[in-house]
């Protein structure tokens, strides 16, 4: 598991390797991954959007964008958690992914509410199961 705690929000990722919906020989690997996200802050806080780089064993790197996750836009009270799946097919047997979220503070009364800050998803790597992991 991957850890990582920005402004008292915690993000941990747990990556999988999907080998039934892989295809080694035709150059498919899939992975998933489970995100939880734990606002350990004082203020009720919002996910609105995400920014993923996914990189191959080659170094050839991906930038995804876009607003929430999975449809979603998660509103997180002090200590709640949010939790998701999702997943990510590379051509290469090993890659990593890392990112941030951007946050909306949604705090009553406070000079910083609807201010937007990012949190970071920790950098986690995509490794084939038995397979020496590669990266340039």
């Amino acid at each position: 598991m991957y850890r990582a705690i920005t402004h008292n929000i915690e993000v941990t990722v747990e990556p999988f390797y999907l080998e039934d919906q892989s295809a080694p020989e035709e150059a498919r690997y899939v992975w998933a991954y489970r995100v939880t996200i734990i606002n350990h802050s004082e203020i009720p806080v919002q996910l609105r959007s995400r920014v993923w780089k996914i990189t191959d064993a080659h170094g050839k790197t991906e930038e995804v964008r876009g607003p929430g996750v999975v449809g979603d836009q998660p509103f997180l009270k002090p200590g709640d958690s949010y939790q998701y799946s999702s997943g990510c097919p590379l051509t290469t047997p090993s890659g990593m992914m890392s990112g941030s979220y951007m946050m909306q503070d949604h705090s009553e009364g406070n000079e910083n509410k609807g201010e937007l800050f990012a949190i970071t998803i920790p950098a986690f790597s995509l490794d084939l199961p038995g397979h020496k992991p590669v990266l340039n």
